[in-house]
């Protein structure tokens, strides 16, 4: 099974950079954000602690924790559930429920897919940030273990809320306008695209339960100054409650993917 996995996810990979539409929506548009974000504020700062007081930095420093965050929420939960909708849709599944591939390979390789490209879009993400916007990047090695165990987490939570929303749209043709609207919310809700602290706090609260948001805010831990954790909603990186939700979102999406998963949908 583990070598069929491997086969697959080899093959998925090759796939993916073959769809534009997955490239560009997946793969490229954290970097794409990250360069309009920077270019149209460029002249633009913003400040840790208490406002514009310390540690001042660039716009795109204070967007590239966010972009990396969604760049995990894409690679997983958009990618995966718009793609395995519409395997679903065009009988794709259908065929291989009949075909010698156990489940276990066929999800490997998903989950392979995305780990691969999901590498590949941080490396290309973090290079555009240092080189062309000069984000200086973390040095202490304390950072860089925050930064991988908040990737897994993240990035393992993602994929198992991509395979359990695959079963939401009734229709392969009907997948990325049902799954779209739903990650570009949470996005916006999250702290990706404006200041967390800026939201109204009843949205917080709601917010506070999402995986998205410990995502966005353990990457802020990573990547920003340490006086900016005073602007976050409990004033602190909050690092334990990051991994705690993230961790009960992994196992309430790998329930979710048991439970909504079928080759064929049940209603077809």
């Amino acid at each position: 099974m583990l070598r069929l996995g491997t086969i697959r996810a080899a093959y998925e990979v090759r796939l993916y950079f073959r769809q534009g539409d997955s490239v560009f929506f997946t793969f490229l548009f954290p970097v794409v954000m990250l360069a309009i974000f920077s270019v149209a504020f460029s002249d633009g700062q913003m400040a840790g602690g208490i406002r514009g007081d310390q540690d001042p930095i660039s716009m795109a420093h204070a967007y590239l924790p966010g972009m990396v965050a969604a760049g995990l929420l894409l690679s997983g939960v958009q990618n995966l559930a718009v793609d395995i909708a519409m395997e679903r849709g065009d009988g794709t599944l259908k065929r291989l429920a009949g075909s010698p591939l156990p489940v276990i390979s066929y999800f490997l390789g998903k989950l392979g897919q995305v780990l691969v490209t999901s590498l590949l879009q941080l490396a290309l993400l973090l290079t555009v940030a240092a080189v062309v916007f000069q984000v200086p990047l973390p040095t202490e090695p304390s950072r860089w273990l925050t930064f991988a165990w908040v990737y897994l987490l993240g990035i393992g939570t993602s994929a198992v809320l991509g395979i359990a929303l695959s079963g939401l749209p009734r229709s392969g043709k009907s997948a990325t306008a049902v799954i779209i609207p739903i990650t570009l919310v949470l996005q916006f809700v999250s702290g990706v695209y404006v200041t967390f602290a800026s939201l109204p706090e009843w949205l917080q609260n709601a917010a506070s339960v999402l995986p998205l948001k410990w995502m966005a805010q353990g990457m802020r831990s990573v990547f920003l100054p340490d006086s900016f954790s005073a602007t976050e909603q409990g004033g602190s990186w909050d690092l334990g409650t990051t991994a705690l939700v993230l961790g009960v979102w992994l196992v309430l999406g790998v329930l979710g993917s048991r439970l909504a998963f079928r080759w064929i949908r049940k209603d077809t």
